[in-house]
């Protein structure tokens, strides 16, 4: 079962507006089985909205649109598919009447525009939306379906959970696609791929893998179409048990986590604490465990220390280690580790040293060069890590190899 996803809109275009409408469909539609074909962008124009919907019947189950069923006259969407389905506006009295009170309790004039929101072409069947102003439009034709979605999307959101979904359940019958994803850390993509590839090769033929590189590391995504989904589940489940065993220290876990995840679960379940003491990476490390609700229950505090005077006055670092190191030194590195565990009490702590960029780089000290040090009950380590010259990536790729090393440690 295939479907495309249409999104109409200008202000898409111009980069006014992030698409994430796009993704979230996807997601959903992937969840019941549904392929999608191809997504498309386009704006509010009737010839490009024609072609991309008639293209659409002829070639895919399902068509999503979002956006374009507004009460301005810039939103033509809903004007456009009653041409293509040949068919007049018509007064839908649910949604009129719905309309009517809702801008009534809100205090709002219940104007033309606001009436020619009830006016939908009589081909289709109205869902209802009871989030905004702008009815969701089931099209059915030869044994295709298209839904005209508000481009809103809390709107978009709550009509195709509570309704459409449903309803595409009842009018189609769907097999499964089955999608799980594992974080790995440590391994350049390359040399991943290398080092699992008789795994990859062992795989089941309708098992598909997709490599999805970012800063914080490289996803592995099983794939299954079209399948059984118990068998795919249990396959891809005894594929990425196989996995730990090949990359037991690369492997971080399943789904949405990141290192940081992992580290504060250790923490929590032992008891521990951690304070953390940042100079290139300025509060991005600290950010990485305080993004997440619960993080009082072990971290402790953290120190930006951009400064020398700050490394020094605040973290203890000695004056006679910066001059004769700089700050972006091992030995720089390990001393504010060292002080920031001291100044707030915790059992570990991290820190971040380096040269983020585009400036600031030397021949003996490049820009992308990080030192990164872990203190705790056991002792002190520290590392150099380079990498390129962008400085947010290396602020982001600086702050999940830090956290990176405490987990080593942990799980040692």
């Amino acid at each position: 079962m295939k479907a495309r996803i249409i999104t109409i809109g200008d202000e898409i275009l111009i980069g006014q507006i992030v698409d994430t409408n796009t993704s979230w469909i996807a997601s959903r539609l992937n969840d019941i089985g549904v392929t999608i074909d191809t997504t498309i962008s386009i704006g509010d124009r009737e010839d490009a909205i024609i072609d991309c919907v008639e293209s659409a019947l002829r070639e895919v189950d399902i068509t999503i649109i979002t956006g374009g069923i507004g009460p301005t006259k810039d939103d033509i969407t809903k004007h456009t598919l009653a041409k293509i389905f040949k068919s007049e506006l018509v007064r839908d009295e649910a949604t009129y009447q719905f309309l009517k009170d809702m801008l009534a309790t809100r205090g709002v004039e219940f104007n033309e525009l606001n009436r020619s929101q009830a006016m939908v072409p009589a081909a289709c069947t109205v869902l209802p939306n009871r989030n905004g102003t702008a009815p969701c439009m089931w099209f059915e034709r030869g044994g295709k379906v298209v839904v005209s979605l508000p481009g809103v999307p809390f709107e978009m959101k709550s009509l195709m959970t509570e309704l459409v979904i449903p309803k595409l359940e009842e009018t189609f019958e769907f097999t499964s696609n089955v999608h799980k994803t594992a974080m790995t850390f440590g391994l350049a993509e390359s040399v991943l791929a290398t080092v699992i590839s008789d795994w990859e090769d062992g795989l089941e033929e309708y098992l598909h893998l997709a490599y999805l590189p970012n800063p914080s590391g490289i996803r592995l995504r099983l794939s299954a179409y079209n399948v059984e989904r118990e068998v795919a589940e249990i396959a891809i489940e005894r594929a990425f048990e196989e996995l730990k065993l090949i990359i037991p220290t690369y492997f971080i876990g399943y789904g949405e986590i990141t290192v940081a995840d992992v580290v504060a679960n250790i923490l929590i379940e032992r008891g521990s604490t951690l304070s953390i003491a940042e100079s290139c990476t300025g509060g991005a490390l600290s950010s990485r465990f305080t993004i997440n609700s619960g993080a009082s229950k072990y971290f402790v505090g953290s120190v930006v220390s951009y400064s020398n005077e700050v490394k020094h006055n605040v973290l203890g670092v000695k004056n006679e280690t910066l001059i004769k190191y700089g700050a972006v030194s091992e030995q720089v590195a390990r001393e504010m580790s060292e002080g920031v565990r001291r100044l707030c009490g915790s059992d570990y702590s991290i820190s971040t040293t380096g040269i983020a960029g585009p400036d600031g780089g030397t021949e003996d000290k490049p820009v992308g060069t990080v030192w990164i040090s872990v203190s705790g009950p056991s002792g002190t380590v520290a590392e150099k890590i380079t990498f390129v010259s962008l400085r947010e990536q290396n602020i982001m790729r600086s702050s999940a190899a830090a956290i990176n090393l405490l987990r080593l440690i942990l799980i040692k």
